[in-house]
């Protein structure tokens, strides 16, 4: 059984059509994150699997569940942590997790809580009011609210937006170990790196509808159709001189040579007749930063 599973989900907001026909499946167990511009449609999808709003079309599965029809026990196997932070600003971080450990139901909540503040650093400002906390310090102490309970899946909308580079990389670990203790992790983030880093696959919306989906480097891959040919020491000039002669289009790259996907396979044949060694061929890879440009029309 997959953690979740989308098919030709639509959602309009009066004539404003935002979701067209999503179709997505996420794995157990994984990191997901769904990238793609502000208004393309991650939130809606987002409320639509967390049982805070209805689709207007298609199917939705969340762990098996419909979330519309098992509302309640969807909820009570996920968590949610959104881009707008979900506390009382007037009571302490403490407070706070003991108000959703008791909603929760959550047992022996004094040592639940205490081993999730330990992992995210929280126990030296717990007892000051919210409102005197930071962006970065509201943005842990939510995740640190929705990690109670031990959520079988959980969305984490931008979770480290406003955090500074030292606890947000503390963040990635936590992460990655939600995942490999058999959490399924949701994720959208603003940042390509961060989502490079941490996923296991990734999809790009646009407009409504998933344009892109695969692995960070299967994605990357499908992007870039050059190669990079290095001859082994001592043979490059050699190397050179074959491909012009047998007419094979090249672009130099420092030590090596560029070929595009034409040329690429008729470049090495034209090398081995020539008794060339090829020490480095590889296709190249962009960065996510590229896939993003390109999907959404930037470059």
């Amino acid at each position: 059984m997959n953690a979740i599973e989308v098919h030709g989900v639509k959602k309009n907001f009066g004539k404003l059509a935002v979701l067209k026909g999503i179709d997505l499946t996420v794995a157990q167990g994984e990191i997901f994150t769904l990238l793609g511009e502000n208004g393309a449609g991650k939130s809606t999808l987002i409320n639509i699997l967390a049982t805070l709003s209805k689709a207007d079309g298609g199917e939705v599965r969340v762990l098996g569940l419909d979330p519309v029809r098992d509302g309640n026990k969807v909820r009570e196997l996920i968590s949610l942590n959104a881009q707008e932070t979900t506390f009382d600003e007037e009571f302490t971080g403490s407070d706070n997790l003991r108000l959703i450990a008791q909603l929760r139901g959550i047992p022996n909540a004094a040592a639940t809580i205490a081993d999730v503040t330990a992992r995210l650093d929280l126990g030296s400002f717990l007892a000051r009011k919210v409102k005197t906390y930071s962006g970065g310090m509201k943005r842990r102490l939510d995740l640190a609210m929705s990690l109670l309970g031990k959520p079988k899946l959980i969305f984490l909308d931008e979770p480290t937006t406003g955090v500074d580079p030292k606890n947000r990389l503390a963040l990635w670990q936590l992460i990655r170990e939600i995942r490999d203790a058999g959490t399924t992790v949701f994720l959208t983030t603003q940042y390509l790196d961060e989502a490079d880093a941490l996923s296991d696959h990734i999809a790009f919306i646009k407009d409504g509808v998933i344009v892109k989906n695969g692995t960070p480097a299967e994605i990357k891959r499908r992007l870039t159709t050059t190669y990079t040919l290095q001859a082994a020491d001592g043979q490059g000039a050699r190397a050179r001189q074959a491909l012009t002669a047998g007419g094979v289009a090249f672009a130099d790259k420092a030590d090596a040579l560029s070929l595009d996907e034409a040329n690429a396979a008729r470049g090495l044949e034209v090398l081995t007749v020539d008794g060339i060694t090829v020490a480095h061929y590889n296709r190249d890879e962009a960065d996510l930063e590229s896939v993003f440009l390109a999907v959404n029309g930037m470059e």
